[in-house]
């Protein structure tokens, strides 16, 4: 089938009237993974894959804002199974392209049901089931299944609804205000003065990408953002293929070569954050001019990776401030008016359009009502096992890739953790799993900490989120060389696990 097939109209879920050994919710970038490490390991396991959008895609089917691409390289943020061939920072469109690919390539179109949100879903002890109720999007429609085994795909933000800060007198303003998220479609902005709020890698994008056609565009930023200049072309992967190496191995070789100098790119930061400033503003200065005003623009307080560092593909933000067309302001709102938006320093900042490309709207756990056996679940109040399983809720795995690196490898990571489960379960006979903490005493803290990676979204969201402990496998970590060995060690058997 068809994976486009689906798209649009799908009422195949309501004739599934058996009980599912899977049930995976989100089929983007981890959906797409988990379903087709289900199919190749566990080929006699029945799953659905549920999402409430009209294709596949996730992020990339909920953002389309001009230039909306990859903030991570493809050989990594692509599967390991799969090789990619395109460069590493790739567009939308693209990164669709690759997925639908894997989803036709893995036979996986007539497993996944387009429109449907999942509303609500109960586990009950007595049955060692879950019992899910979806609901669809254009009709109302409900619908209930029941699963073994749920798996959270959904990924940790609102793709309903970004994050806009409340300012005062926006209400006012006479121009257009869009977030990312909801950019309208064929929206002409051409010869128009336009603002983007923020300095992430959303803002770091649209500049350059809406400068030629705005009449002006400016970045207007509280605080400035880490950015990494660099060409977007792996060198050994084109010598390779000038050698006509098969795609697999360069896809292999390309992506080992990567994670070794993202590691060591990593460790280099932590340990010698001046070196890692000084060389990422050299690359700064190079494109900008010595006169311009980079320690007020582009050097943050933090040091490099306490955040996510945003990548420029060739430059072309810089070359968009080097040319006239784009500029960035660095101040606060103060307010905003009918022509545009009054900053703290006194000045008016004029505009006909204003982008708030100020984050996400963290959305842990799909915005499910959860429940175990009529109780309801509230997350904050669980323990994250490895930042995928939680105390007292069993049989639920939920994905939480990797920031410093690409989400991908840790969803595959996961996915090859859970068919393994799964296999273990299987062969011990058991109906259910919950992880349970086997130190009463260890301390708790909150999912994110302070001092190590801190963006916005995740610390406004933090009662949200389940607890971390102090013990090692009761954190989410960031470090994709220790997990990939870490992972595949777990003793299955251990009094982590509890088994019913």
């Amino acid at each position: 089938m068809n994976q486009q097939s689906a798209i649009g109209s799908d009422d195949r879920l309501t004739q599934i009237d058996h009980t599912l050994d899977v049930l995976i919710v989100g089929a983007g970038i981890s959906g797409i993974c988990a379903a087709r490490y289900l199919k190749v390991d566990r080929p006699g396991d029945s799953f659905a894959v549920l999402d409430d959008q009209e294709s596949f895609g996730g992020t990339w089917q909920t953002h389309r804002y001009p230039g909306i691409r990859s903030d991570s390289d493809l050989h990594t943020f692509g599967y390991g199974f799969k090789p990619w061939v395109g460069p590493p920072i790739a567009t939308a469109e693209e990164i669709r392209a690759y997925m639908g690919e894997t989803i036709a390539e893995n036979d996986l179109g007539d497993a996944i049901h387009y429109g449907w949100r999942v509303g609500w879903a109960e586990w009950s002890s007595r049955d060692s089931l879950w019992t899910v109720e979806a609901v669809r999007a254009a009709t109302g429609q409900r619908v209930q299944l029941r699963a073994r085994f749920l798996w959270m795909c959904q990924g940790y933000y609102r793709h309903s609804r970004g994050y806009t800060p409340d300012w005062p007198g926006l209400d006012d303003f006479g121009g257009d205000v869009i977030h990312p998220q909801h950019w309208p479609e064929d929206y002409d902005y051409s010869g128009r003065r336009m603002v983007v709020i923020g300095s992430g890698a959303t803002a770091a994008t649209l500049v350059p990408n809406v400068a030629e056609e705005v009449a002006h565009v400016t970045m207007l930023q509280r605080s400035p953002t880490w950015f990494a200049s660099e060409r977007n072309e792996i060198t050994i992967a084109s010598q390779l293929r000038n050698l006509q190496v098969d795609e697999a191995w360069i896809h292999e070789i390309v992506r080992r070569q990567i994670l070794v100098n993202s590691r060591d790119f990593a460790t280099l930061c932590f340990e010698k954050p001046e070196q890692v400033k000084a060389d990422l503003l050299e690359n700064a200065r190079k494109a900008l001019g010595d006169d311009y005003d980079l320690a007020t623009h582009f050097t943050p307080t933090y040091d490099p990776w306490r955040q996510r560092l945003a990548r420029i593909p060739n430059g072309d933000l810089f070359k968009a401030i080097a040319s006239g067309k784009a500029s960035v302001v660095t101040d606060h709102i103060e307010r905003f008016e009918t022509g545009g938006i009054r900053l703290r320093s006194g000045t008016l900042l004029e505009a006909d359009v204003v982008v708030t490309a100020t984050g996400f709207d963290l959305c842990a756990f799909g915005d499910i009502d959860f429940a175990v056996d009529g109780r309801p679940v509230d997350f904050h109040d669980t323990v994250g096992y490895r930042g995928m399983m939680f105390t007292g809720v069993p049989n639920l795995v939920w994905v939480m890739g990797y920031f410093r690196s690409s989400w991908t490898l840790r969803a595959e990571i996961i996915a090859q953790f859970v068919t393994r489960l799964l296999g273990h379960m299987r062969d011990r006979q058991a109906a259910s799993v919950v992880p349970q903490v086997p130190d009463p005493e260890m301390e708790l803290f909150d999912w994110a900490e302070e001092d190590d990676f801190n963006p916005g979204y995740l610390m406004r969201g933090q009662h949200l989120l389940p607890k971390r402990g102090a013990e090692t496998e009761w954190k989410l970590s960031q470090d994709y060389w220790v997990e990939k060995d870490e992972f595949a060690a777990i003793d299955l058997e251990s009094e982590v696990f509890r088994y019913g």
